[in-house]
């Protein structure tokens, strides 16, 4: 059943990543145009606090999901999203890179974590990120479960031992 619920954190997991990340590197300013150099950042201080926060929360949110004792499932999902949209970027840039919600007909909160998203991908990000959250994987132990029950512990004596009985 962990299996199960780390199947679902895991989809969490990936949907966070992919949409909140995007979301808050767009909305830091730090989206690379295609012929100049980044903009600079906005003033409005409220808004790079939120950004901030939401930054914070997808980084605490990795490094549970990471080094939880949730199933490795958890860890696996996002990690095999992010490495097959890099390997799929790498053999063939522009297919990959249709995958991005960039469609005007989209709301403009996807349309601006889709800009984010093109600039994580581009940029090697999601795969730094993928190999961190593969490794936890490959430990044996992860997959194993939490060990022994408490009805497998060892049952207590009777009164009488075995060394009183024998004595007899």
């Amino acid at each position: 059943m962990r299996h199960v619920y780390g199947l679902l954190v895991g989809l969490v997991t990936t949907a966070v990543l992919l949409l909140g990340a995007g979301w808050a590197v767009a909305e830091t300013g730090f989206v690379l145009q295609p012929g100049g150099a980044a903009p600079a950042p906005a003033a409005d201080a409220s808004r790079t606090w939120v950004v901030l926060g939401v930054m914070a929360g997808i980084g605490l949110l990795l490094g549970l999901v990471a080094a939880g004792r949730v199933s490795p499932l958890a860890a696996f999902v996002p990690s095999v999203t992010l490495l097959a949209w890099t390997v799929a970027y790498a053999l063939d840039a522009g297919r990959a890179l249709d995958f991005v919600p960039d469609t005007p007909s989209f709301h403009e909160l996807l349309l601006q974590a889709g800009r984010g998203m093109r600039t994580l991908l581009t940029t090697g990000l999601y795969a730094m990120l993928g190999v961190a959250l593969f490794l936890p994987v490959l430990m044996p132990s992860r997959w194993a479960g939490s060990g022994r029950s408490e009805d497998d512990e060892y049952e207590e004596a009777d009164e009488e031992s075995y060394w009183s009985a024998k004595e007899d």
